[in-house]
């Protein structure tokens, strides 16, 4: 009978969330979970980084006192034993397209386990909001239940499909549980950046008018992408890796040897 897999457990919502509470359960069911998450809200915050944290002991694991790619260097380099995977939700409100890959803190503590040769999942749960803010609305569990059923899927049969040789991290995208498990689609990033501001008097509106236009009648965004399948019901799955790649090309190259001569140039005068 092989060991059953260690997974190190973080999100960006806190701790205290309905969402790594979820996760927590069902992927205990068949692995050892040691959860390293932020103690407070930290959504939004990208791969920072501090020097010094605080930690204290939860019920669930360890709440520190920082960021998620704070919890995963110390989960990883300290805290908990030797991880299989780490696994990153589930958070409340979706993570979709380019823009918001290293804004996340869900995906950047996916990427942050990337560095250290450990595959990952972040999930996260796209939550339809009229006029409400995402911070209102209050989930339970049981909504929760498809993103556990297909995060557990992953965890559980990812490794040893070879999924991870060709890929640093999946970000996972589902819709609120609301009965039958909702179909999977592979996804690439949507383009979409629809980031605007606004003065008023000394303030500046940030506003971000993506959300703005989801219904799936209209959505603008093309066949294959992580935003549209969500917008239609159906769970996305985007293969990632990390560090982003590199592009050399010719007029790089030719733009470097002006800049050189150049400076010879200056330097003779």
């Amino acid at each position: 009978m092989s060991e059953p897999l260690e997974i190190l457990l973080t999100n960006d919502d806190g701790i205290d969330s309905t969402g790594i509470r979820a996760l927590h359960d069902a992927l205990s069911v068949d692995a050892n979970v040691t959860v390293v998450a932020p103690a407070t809200d930290q959504s939004a915050c990208g791969r920072s980084i501090s020097h010094e944290v605080d930690v204290s002991e939860h019920d669930l694991g360890y709440a520190v006192h920082g960021t998620p790619a704070d919890c995963v260097v110390a989960g990883l380099a300290e805290l908990g034993p030797d991880p299989d995977l780490v696994v990153a939700g589930c958070n409340k409100g979706a993570n979709l397209g380019e823009y918001v890959l290293g804004r996340s803190g869900t995906i950047s503590a996916a990427v942050e386990a990337a560095f250290f040769d450990v595959p990952a999942i972040a999930t996260s749960m796209y939550v339809p909001i009229d006029g409400d803010s995402l911070e209102a609305v209050d989930l339970t569990a049981a909504e929760y239940a498809e993103a556990t059923r297909i995060t557990a899927y992953l965890a559980n049969h990812g490794l040893d499909s070879g999924v991870f040789d060709h890929a640093a991290y999946l970000n996972v995208n589902v819709p609120v549980a609301d009965g039958e498990p909702a179909p999977v689609e592979l996804t690439r990033p949507s383009q979409r950046y629809e980031m605007d501001a606004e003065r008023n008097g000394g303030q500046i509106h940030l506003h971000d008018r993506v959300w703005e236009s989801m219904d799936p009648d209209t959505i603008p965004d093309p066949d294959g992408t992580d935003r549209r399948a969500i917008a239609e019901g159906r769970i996305s799955i985007t293969p990632l890796t990390a560090p982003h790649t590199t592009n050399t090309h010719d007029s790089l190259e030719q733009l470097i040897e002006r800049y050189s001569d150049a400076s010879i140039s200056q330097t003779d005068v």
